[in-house]
């Protein structure tokens, strides 16, 4: 194999990581729009809305925010920024209020 075709695997390696990543991300931050839609009863472009917004007001990065809403989820603690911004977005865009713990 030449040195250009080396070149080429490399990057090749490199898109497939790039990608993998990429699917990874997009399964989180789906999981936790099911999460908003579920205890928001939103729809999923609202709930959508509702993540990017808790994003873009405490500075954390989207897939973040996503992480965060599942650990919770999961019976974990939801920072109080997060959870204060939450709260404020869900006001805007639905019903409900963010529960002190979710049901097991």
């Amino acid at each position: 194999m030449g040195e250009r075709e080396r070149q080429r695997v490399t990057e090749l390696r490199e898109e497939i990581d790039q990608l993998k990543q990429a699917v990874t991300s997009h399964a989180v931050v789906d999981q936790a729009i099911g999460m908003v839609i579920a205890f928001g009863r939103l729809t999923p472009e609202q709930a959508w809305q509702v993540l990017r917004e808790v994003s873009q007001h405490t500075n954390i990065r989207l897939r973040n925010v996503a992480e965060l809403i599942l650990l919770w989820g999961r019976g974990g603690e939801l920072p109080t920024d997060i959870r204060a911004e939450l709260e404020t977005a869900l006001d805007r865009h639905g019903p409900a209020q963010v529960p002190e713990s979710l049901p097991e």
